[in-house]
């Protein structure tokens, strides 16, 4: 414990990392406090019933994402979903558009092109999503003061530049804070519902609706998820690499014996953001345009979370987001040229081709069953929850999508902090068993 005091001191003792600390801490404070600035001409108690009516339903579910702004319909009531759907559309376009794929290799430069092109999506699709919000809460009764063009222009407005604000404050924390800054916006969502989740066991335990023995043994379904989400990330195969003696200028240099550190995940928690912000899109779309077409409220509520038809495409998206994202970041192709140039080789495999290709096989041999076992983290612990009928805060919050959220931005925070100080010569987070295996997010 001690130790671990002195880990948190060290902390503040690096004066860039103290900096990137408190500006992250500030930034995460502006969240908060955009998350309670209402839309004007909102009747916050018909809002509330509508949300306690819904439940554990799809509302429920974006207001999870959006950390409690959807409920009170406020600045960042769509949270920053529509950032990453538009981050999602636009790397699979990097696949089949030539121009994209130009970019994506320009380095830097290519880099803040599809960075600019990210960021007039966005609001393309924020708009869509805030008029289709704003069509939706028009037609729920009692809830918009004074429903009509106005308000709908208002609220339009007012919700997309908020969620372009939002989508600059990530970008600030990336550069400027500790961890990703889009990863923490979500994951301070999450935690954010913590204190409502605690609020609605103890009311229900209070008046008996709420059996003790199923508290206790959803915490440790908690638990034991936790630890199984920690094993998957940290996982990893290590390929061998031997690099032959060299020569430069009159000194020698002997023979050396590393490994190439493969995940089991390589693309940690982006797989599970990925699926559930492209079947929230849709479903958002059919909730809203529901009351004029029957059959898009049916599809509405089959892609709620919790559904069989739900359920499954979420487990295939989250197997597809695992080979897609592990294509992108770990290229077999680029990894064996980058081996040949500084003389490297995997022993027993001939440079070039046939290292790229040995690469490729152990790579699906790897993702394939990673993929899986993502997956059904993330969907045991919601069927679990559900079936233990346990208060919808709370169900959601011990779901396998918002624990896999946590946990992982956790650890890529943690690796964050732990290279700072150990650039500088202080111990990290981990004194024995080695150091945190780091990712990218």
């Amino acid at each position: 414990m001690a130790n671990q005091g002195n880990i948190v001191i060290n902390i503040f003792r690096i004066p860039e990392l103290r900096k990137r600390v408190f500006f992250t801490l500030a930034m995460l404070v502006i969240f908060r406090i955009g998350t309670y600035i209402p839309i004007p001409g909102v009747n916050a108690v018909a809002l509330e019933r509508l949300f306690t009516q819904t439940g554990a339903g799809l509302l429920g579910f974006l207001d999870l994402f959006a950390g409690g702004a959807l409920r009170r319909f406020t600045l960042f009531a769509l949270g920053i979903m529509p950032y990453i759907s538009t981050s999602i559309i636009l790397q699979l376009l990097t696949v089949v558009v030539p121009v994209l794929e130009r970019l994506s290799k320009e380095g830097e430069v290519g880099r803040k092109k599809i960075q600019q092109i990210t960021r007039f999506g966005t609001v393309v699709i924020a708009s869509i999503q805030a008029y289709a919000l704003t069509v939706f809460m028009n037609s729920q009764p009692d809830v918009i003061v004074n429903p009509g063009v106005g308000f709908t222009v208002t609220a339009m407005v007012a919700i997309t530049v908020g969620t372009i604000f939002l989508m600059w404050i990530g970008e600030q924390i990336t550069e400027r804070g500790i961890g990703n800054g889009i990863s923490i916006l979500i994951f301070i969502g999450i935690v954010a519902r913590v204190p409502v989740a605690a609020k609605q066991v103890y009311d229900q335990m209070k008046i008996g609706e709420l059996n003790p023995i199923v508290l206790i043994a959803s915490f440790g379904i908690f638990v034991a998820i936790v630890a199984f989400v920690v094993l998957e990330q940290q996982g990893q195969r290590r390929i061998p690499i031997q690099h032959a003696k060299k020569v430069v200028g009159r000194k020698i240099y002997s023979a050396q014996a590393t490994y190439l550190p493969l995940k089991i995940n390589p693309s940690g928690v982006i797989p599970i953001i990925f699926a559930s912000s492209v079947l929230l899109f849709p479903a958002q779309i059919a909730k809203t345009l529901g009351a004029r077409a029957p059959v898009l409220d049916q599809l509405a509520v089959l892609l709620s979370p919790g559904n069989v038809l739900y359920l499954t495409l979420y487990a295939l998206l989250i197997i597809f987001f695992c080979y897609f994202y592990t294509q992108i970041q770990l290229n077999p192709i680029d990894i064996a040229d980058n081996l040949k140039k500084v003389g490297g080789y995997i022993p027993g495999i001939r440079p070039g081709a046939n290292t790229s290709t040995y690469l490729q096989r152990v790579l699906n041999r790897i993702v394939l069953p990673g993929s899986i076992f993502l997956a059904l983290i993330a969907l045991i612990p919601t069927i679990i929850q559900r079936w233990l009928n346990l208060p919808p805060e709370m169900a959601f919050l011990m779901g396998g999508t918002s624990l896999l959220i946590m946990v992982g931005v956790d650890l890529d925070t943690m690796k964050q902090i732990e290279s700072h100080l150990l650039m500088r010569h202080y111990e990290g987070f981990m004194k024995k068993g080695g150091k945190l295996r780091g990712r990218n997010l």
